[in-house]
């Protein structure tokens, strides 16, 4: 059987206790050596029956950060489908009974094993974002979820982690140990989720999920250590010149980040704050910077003759053979990407044989990203495929993707949370 196969005819079991407690084990070490506090407003743990543990999704790591407030409750967590064809989550995922789910698309699979966890007694962990952070502030959670919560109909208990995303950022994979506080709490009880609308779910957990490491940090001041290179591949994340407005044009050395435009140098120091270099101009805070250029994103699709192309090598998922080190797909095809205002266009060539698509923005929120922000992901007829663009410009890519999906009325819209003080 493929892969995929094997993926699609199992059913997920609870997981096995041995494994899991030595998995805790190292959970704990971990969270020791990531200097992890935890603080206890209610405890999951001593809920009798299932549970849905959440998060907002912070970092590549925060198994760390929701397993241990439950245990010895285990959690059947729901995991990003490629992964199952990384070597060694491809062997770890499924021993551990994780379900995978393919992101931002239906998924019936993932569904029906949600719903088979709960109804066997199981716990359920879900970021509700869908991914990781990329900018260091929690994304709004994607519609579909609060209607999964409400269906489960079992208590909700959460994780707000601050300073996971500082830890692990999105743009540059190296860890930089400062400090990571969690605060646990419960969400909603049973009886709650029963008398909620869904529209007052979703916003709760909104609400209560709203996170920005940047301004989290601007209080606890908390020292990153990122041995002299606070700025590495900072620029794929800030990539428009907040002076003279070009577009992936900085480059990064060290702590300083300066355009070759204009000449404008900013550093970012060991708290992430930014620092104009001498006559130089930036925003205060990384997550400002990132939310003027989805500012200008938004402008830029709003305008009727929008449009946004360029030539990307294709990547899918191996059938059998589980990808190794750093790969996240198969580069088995290239040709033009289009973003328009009738949706995103690829017309090109995959595995020898030409290829296209159209999907409609109302259709497409945003995309996932494996790792880093190098390339981008999303599902075309239930298949993956993964989009390495020659111009780097995969932020720019998303920006505009959601931007359009909200101009024309798609169901993720913004929320008035994401960007706030605690």
């Amino acid at each position: 059987m493929t892969i995929d196969e094997k993926i699609s005819s199992t059913n997920v079991k609870s997981p096995p206790g041995w494994l899991y407690w030595i998995l805790m084990k190292v959970t704990g070490i971990l969270n020791r050596l990531s200097n992890t506090h935890f603080r206890y407003r209610a405890r999951p743990s001593a809920e009798r029956g299932p549970i849905v543990m959440i998060a907002n999704h912070a970092s590549r790591v925060d198994y760390q950060f929701t397993a241990p407030p439950c245990y010895p409750k285990k959690l059947n967590y729901v995991v990003g489908y490629n992964e199952f064809f990384r070597f060694p989550t491809n062997l770890l995922l499924p021993t551990m009974q994780v379900i995978p789910k393919k992101n931002f698309t239906p998924d019936a699979h993932a569904l029906r094993q949600i719903l088979r966890v709960i109804a066997n007694g199981g716990n359920i962990c879900l970021m509700p974002e869908g991914m990781s952070s990329i900018t260091g502030m929690a994304q709004p959670v994607i519609p579909g979820g609060a209607k999964l919560l409400k269906k489960l109909g079992v208590p909700v208990y959460y994780s707000k982690i601050s300073g996971g995303y500082l830890t692990y950022t999105k743009h540059c994979l190296d860890e930089r140990k400062g400090r990571i506080d969690v605060v646990v709490d419960r969400m909603f009880t049973s009886e709650q989720l029963k008398a909620m609308s869904v529209e007052e779910i979703e916003d709760t957990m909104n609400r209560l999920l709203a996170h920005d490491d940047y301004m989290w940090n601007r209080k606890a001041h908390v020292a990153f250590d990122g041995k002299g290179q606070m700025a590495k591949k900072l620029d794929t994340l800030l990539y428009l010149c907040p002076k003279c407005g070009a577009k992936y044009e900085m480059d990064c050395a060290g702590n300083t980040m300066t355009c070759r435009k204009c000449g404008n140098s900013v550093e970012l120091d060991e708290f992430y704050q930014l620092h104009p270099v001498g006559d130089s101009v930036c925003p205060e805070l990384v997550t400002d910077w990132t939310i003027l250029e989805r500012e200008r994103a938004a402008e830029e699709v709003r305008r009727d003759n929008f449009c946004h192309s360029g030539h990307v090598r294709v990547g899918v998922l191996p059938e059998h053979k589980a990808l190794t080190g750093d790969a996240t797909s198969l580069i088995r095809g290239e040709g033009t990407l289009t973003l328009d205002h009738d949706g995103l266009h690829f017309d090109g060539v995959l595995e020898g044989a030409p290829f296209r698509f159209t999907i409609a923005s109302a259709q497409l929120p945003t995309y996932g990203m494996c790792t880093d922000i190098s390339r981008f992901y999303t599902f075309v007829d239930g298949r993956f495929l993964e989009f390495y663009p020659d111009a780097g410009d995969v932020l720019l890519w998303d920006h505009l993707t959601e931007e359009l999906h909200r101009f024309q009325g798609g169901k993720w819209q913004n929320t008035p949370y994401r960007h706030r003080e605690d």
